[in-house]
């Protein structure tokens, strides 16, 4: 199942996260887009400073170091990854597990947001819904989709058409609703019919 997360639903994430670390893989994943595999290979010499901003240096083939791209990183993400990095080798991932573990990292807190909120939807979260969010969120903030592509590292157009262009949060399309004349201003006779079932269907008390 796909599922996209809000921002408070992100920060509820990160509120189980116990160790710094596991903070850094989900800021990782839902602020910086960062696959499962390239959260665990994030070393302090890959974020970098340029004319545009603050950059997490991803690399396709992190052997041969030919290609890469540079998503946005947020300052949260660089104050922690520099911490971390304080008492380490500049080479060395700042996150040293294996992908398994940030799994499990991602799946315990989410667990754990089920049984707190009796959410059934955090049943589904796992690592590639936080990478799916950041995506999202990005575009419907107006991002050009040429960018997104270009910081997410997708190639292929029909795949992420497909996947991104297609899905917004509830949030997003009750916006989006609003701007459309004919449907502002219903009725107390239409708030009976299928416009309140509407309303309702999108109303979930989790976006995820």
């Amino acid at each position: 199942m796909r599922v996209w997360l809000s921002n408070e639903e992100i920060e509820s994430l990160l509120s189980k996260a116990q160790t710094p670390h596991q903070r850094l893989a989900i800021l990782f994943g839902g602020r910086v887009g960062l696959r499962r595999s390239e959260i665990i290979e994030i070393t302090p010499n890959d974020i970098v400073e340029g004319p545009t901003g603050k950059h997490v240096r991803i690399w396709e083939d992190y052997a041969k170091r030919n290609r890469y791209r540079e998503p946005p990183v947020p300052e949260t993400v660089d104050a922690i990854a520099k911490t971390l990095a304080f008492d380490q080798a500049d080479d060395e991932p700042l996150i040293n597990v294996d992908g398994t573990t940030v799994y499990r990292w991602v799946r315990k807190a989410a667990a754990e947001l089920e049984k707190q909120t009796d959410d059934k939807g955090w049943e589904y979260v796992d690592v590639h819904d936080l990478r799916r969010t950041w995506g999202t969120s990005l575009l419907e903030q107006g991002v050009l989709p040429s960018v997104v592509m270009s910081w997410g590292g997708w190639r292929d157009w029909d795949t992420f058409r497909e996947h991104y262009l297609g899905e917004f949060s509830p949030e997003a399309i009750k916006r989006e609703r609003s701007k459309v004349n004919f449907l502002v201003g219903t009725t107390d006779s239409d708030d009976h019919s299928s416009g309140q079932w509407y309303t309702e269907s999108v109303s979930n008390p989790s976006s995820i």
